[in-house]
């Protein structure tokens, strides 16, 4: 069985919360969520694992309840879970809540995700809202506000958080394997409404400022050739979201799955509200050889090496300063 995708992603910053966190746990409580976590730990490789569907499946069904009971001791939000390689947990920069995702493959023409989001608590009960996967039933998946209950699915590897006239705006990057020939990334915005429900989605993609202004979008994705290695991942000391600009290897422009990257990168950045599209991040293009994408990401599924991206960063400065090309503007937190 091919092995999937998003198993090799590491530990996320974000997960750094989580291991301060624990140590707010007892000794007691810590040996009873080891426990709980390695009986987690072998039942979430089998949903990747498994080579029979059925398995899979049935996999994936106990591993929803042995974690719901596991989330139902008090203060489980402070455990990281870190051992679960094969299960997305990130936990948002302000540590209001966290969110795991996963995968589940029931053929090579389709994969499911799962996931849940877990809120932090006052008194360390469990708040949990469970997300279920809409996207088969998404005429156009960019064009609508959505719920937990027909979230477009993905497993999430980035959460970046903006503010705007006192609003937390959380933006979720993620991937989707999709087919067996194509994968997506998405990116999209998601807030919480009064009464702490989760909406996913809004005006909040713009392309106003292209030289053919497109209408504004609710979320945002780029899908590829699945053998392809794509960025798209948020730039910290440009605080720019970036991607890797893609063409069609065949000049076939309306079969995605012979796109590529091409050397260019777009991005978005962070304007009143709203991710502004640029078109061409830097103006020039990067030559065979020159700063190696390796060297940018440590994989293709977004989870980026920060000292990596740093020095990428810096030698990006440093081009721009030698040829007086700026970046667009950068965004306001």
């Amino acid at each position: 069985m091919q092995r999937s995708s998003f198993l090799c992603l590491p530990i996320s910053l974000a997960l750094v919360y989580g291991t301060v966190s624990a140590q707010k746990l007892s000794p007691i409580q810590k040996k009873e969520f080891r426990l709980r976590e390695d009986s987690l730990k072998g039942i979430s490789h089998n949903i990747v694992f498994a080579e029979e569907a059925t398995d899979r499946f049935r996999s994936d069904s106990l591993f929803v309840r042995m974690l719901v009971r596991a989330l139902k001791l008090n203060n489980s939000f402070h455990y990281p879970f870190d051992s679960l390689q094969s299960i997305s947990r990130l936990y948002a920069p302000d540590s209001t809540f966290r969110i795991f995702t996963w995968e589940l493959k029931k053929d090579e023409y389709t994969y499911f995700q799962r996931g849940a989001i877990q809120m932090r608590t006052a008194d360390g009960s469990l708040k949990l809202i469970p997300l279920h996967d809409g996207s088969d039933y998404a005429k156009n998946p960019l064009d609508s506000v959505r719920t937990p209950n027909n979230w477009i699915g993905a497993i999430y590897y980035r959460i970046i958080q903006k503010t705007f006239n006192g609003v937390n705006y959380y933006t979720l990057l993620g991937f989707d394997d999709f087919t067996y020939s194509s994968t997506k990334k998405w990116m999209e915005v998601m807030t919480f409404d009064p009464d702490g429900n989760p909406r996913f989605g809004g005006p909040f993609i713009s392309f106003r400022r292209d030289s053919v202004p497109k209408p504004t979008q609710y979320r945002f994705n780029i899908e590829y050739k699945k053998e392809a290695s794509t960025s798209f991942n948020y730039d910290k000391e440009m605080d720019m979201i970036i991607y890797d600009d893609l063409i069609s290897e065949s000049d076939e422009p309306n079969r995605k799955d012979t796109f590529i990257p091409d050397g260019d990168f777009q991005g978005f950045t962070w304007v009143n509200g709203q991710w502004l599209h640029v078109d061409k991040v830097f103006k020039y293009k990067l030559k065979d050889g020159e700063y190696p994408r390796d060297k940018l990401l440590r994989d293709d599924k977004g989870n980026i090496d920060e000292k990596q991206l740093l020095q990428q960063s810096q030698k990006n400065k440093a081009r721009k300063d030698s040829t007086g090309t700026k970046p667009p503007g950068t965004g306001n937190n």
